[in-house]
């Protein structure tokens, strides 16, 4: 009897076992993972990407008049090694010189042919001057030839005398009128030669701006320091080939690498959460070993689009604390800006949430064999976790992901969010409306319309119909 009854009750533990084992094999294809609810320090962050670059620098610059003389852009034909130790007065760079050339011929030929003009009217204007001058001296030669015809004719008869002193008039004023002439000439000779002067001027004015301009062309180093590059609108260093602008005719830089900064972009969602005066933990892919500090100095107000991208970003300067040799321009470093600082809170991995009708966030929860969806009240995040306010207490164990069967469970909801969360709205049911239309003994329509579920038919038009025993008791 004993033999068969821990026989049955062997076969029956098989049997349970067997089915679980089953059960378990058909229900889940992978098995599920449980965290537990962590306490602690949390820090939310903000991780990104940098480049090194001098806080401070001098530039170099290239020709400053280029748009004086309509020249837009010139390109670099030879430049030093970028990262050479320079000093003051050593050469830097060659640039182009065939454009400026081209106009240095031409502002020779101008200044040649303004010479020409200069001559041509300064010889015409002594020759006008010359004639002018002849032609006063002779009509005065023929006022003191009538005076003395008029003298000798004194004893001529009063006609010819009258003649005579006729042409003593004349005489005068033929020499008065030439004589006003010959102001008006020489004043437009002066003003004839005065434009010419200025034209001649202006010409050789230019050529020698020109010749001056192009010295330029050879740049040197403003003073002691370690070349840097410069970068262009397109984000590459600017070397021998590339051209630089006559709006913006830096060629490169000398920075002082003992103050140096990490030029990093954040993303439009990220940067709200960025302030100046955050601290910054700073680190060097040339050199992992090495943790750098820092502190947020600017965050730009206007985002920009940087090539191959899409997404706007934000340029936020971060400044490193101390200085150190190791330390290079256009080194790049991986920078976390740290945003929040909790000393003890209690938080999850993100994988736990979940969400319902985008209002409700819950996690399932195991408590003893037994899973429970609860709605927790969410707090700060970082990259991979998140903190938990309401719903979760340090050691609670969660699932990572949904666990099957439970999908349809109701969720266990917290009072605190009560009124916070923003629910679909129902609508409104719309009534159905019934038509009906009777015809009375007398031969007459009538159209009853009501809704569905009233009970007083009314009449179109707004009268109410009588039920049918009280027409037939009219009737009657």
């Amino acid at each position: 009897m004993k033999k068969k009854t821990i026989i049955s009750i062997s076969v029956a533990i098989v049997l349970v076992v067997g089915y679980f084992i089953v059960k378990g094999g058909k229900g889940t294809e992978t098995a599920d993972i449980i965290v537990e609810a962590q306490q602690g320090h949390f820090e939310v962050a903000v991780e990104t990407t940098g480049e090194l670059e001098a806080k401070n620098s001098v530039k170099i610059y290239g020709p400053t008049k280029l748009r004086e003389f309509r020249i837009h852009q010139v390109k670099i034909d030879q430049i030093v090694e970028e990262g050479k130790e320079v000093k003051k007065g050593d050469w830097i760079a060659t640039l182009d010189r065939s454009e400026i050339l081209n106009k240095i011929q031409d502002a020779q030929l101008e200044v040649d042919r303004t010479q020409s003009q200069f001559t041509q009217t300064r010889l015409d204007t002594a020759l006008q001057m010359r004639q002018a001058r002849d032609e006063l001296i002779n009509l005065k030669y023929a006022i003191e030839e009538k005076e003395i015809i008029l003298e000798q004719s004194q004893f001529e008869p009063p006609a010819t005398i009258k003649q005579n002193e006729i042409n003593l008039e004349k005489a005068k004023r033929a020499y008065q009128q030439a004589l006003e002439n010959y102001k008006i000439k020489q004043e437009q000779n002066i003003a004839k030669m005065q434009e010419v002067t200025a034209n001649l001027r202006k010409a050789q004015n230019e050529l020698k701006a020109l010749t001056e301009l192009m010295k330029d062309f050879t740049i040197t180093a403003p003073e002691d320091g370690m070349l840097i590059y410069r970068k262009g609108w397109d984000g590459k260093p600017m070397k021998e080939g590339s051209t630089i602008s006559a709006w913006d005719p830096v060629v490169a830089t000398l920075p002082d690498l003992s103050v140096m900064i990490s030029k990093t972009y954040v993303n439009e969602v990220d940067v709200r959460k960025i302030k100046p005066g955050q601290r910054v933990e700073v680190g060097l892919d040339a050199f992992p070993e090495k943790q750098l500090t820092g502190r947020v100095i600017k965050v730009a107000n206007v985002g920009e689009q940087r090539p191959n991208s899409d997404a706007k970003v934000f340029r936020v300067d971060i400044e490193i604390d101390g200085s150190d040799p190791l330390l290079r321009p256009s080194m790049t470093t991986s920078n976390r800006i740290i945003i929040t600082t909790l000393d003890s809170a209690t938080y999850i991995p993100l994988e736990c949430l979940h969400a319902k009708d985008d209002s409700i966030t819950f996690v399932y929860k195991k408590e003893g064999l037994s899973v429970v969806k609860q709605e927790v009240m969410i707090g700060d995040n970082n990259l991979t976790d998140v903190v938990i306010r309401k719903g979760v207490q340090p050691g609670d164990r969660l699932y990572l992901s949904e666990p099957r069967g439970h999908e349809d469970d109701p969720i266990k909801l917290l009072p605190e969010m009560d009124g916070k969360r923003n629910l679909p709205r129902e609508e409104p049911k719309q009534e159905e409306t019934i038509t009906r239309t009777i015809t009375t003994p007398d031969g007459k329509t009538i159209t009853i319309t009501r809704k569905q579920g009233s009970q007083r038919p009314m009449r179109r038009g707004g009268q109410r119909m009588r039920s049918d025993s009280t027409q037939k008791a009219g009737k009657r």
